[in-house]
């Protein structure tokens, strides 16, 4: 399996929150900042809040899917950090999706597509 870009170090969390900006929908808050590097890097927090472990990860695998299937259309260079709601915990993958999507477009991430299709 392939390395995940994801975001680990705390210091790095603390630098999109200060520094990033960001939206909001029910299920989701959205931070961005970009970088200097050229992909995308994505940190998923989830508090305690939310629920047991089990749905945290769950909740944390949805967005990480939801990431890997729509990095390929977004703007590269940007650390992103999402942070769950606890009106997530019952949501399935295709609100997550959605509520992700939502925030791409909110960020102006989402690339232009000149093929015809919207």
């Amino acid at each position: 399996m392939k390395n995940f870009p994801s975001i680990r170090k705390n210091r790095d969390f603390q630098e999109v929150y200060h520094s990033g900006k960001s939206y909001a929908n029910r299920q989701l808050v959205m931070y961005v900042k970009k970088t200097e590097i050229p992909y995308n890097r994505i940190g998923i927090s989830v508090s305690k809040k939310v629920g047991y472990s089990v749905v945290r990860h769950r909740l944390t695998r949805l967005l990480r899917e939801a990431f890997r299937l729509h990095d390929n259309t977004l703007k590269q260079g940007s650390d992103i950090v999402v942070v769950v709601r606890a009106t997530a915990k019952e949501a399935d993958y295709k609100t997550i999706e959605r509520a992700f999507l939502h925030l791409c477009g909110l960020h102006n991430m989402v690339e232009n597509r000149s093929d015809g299709h919207d």
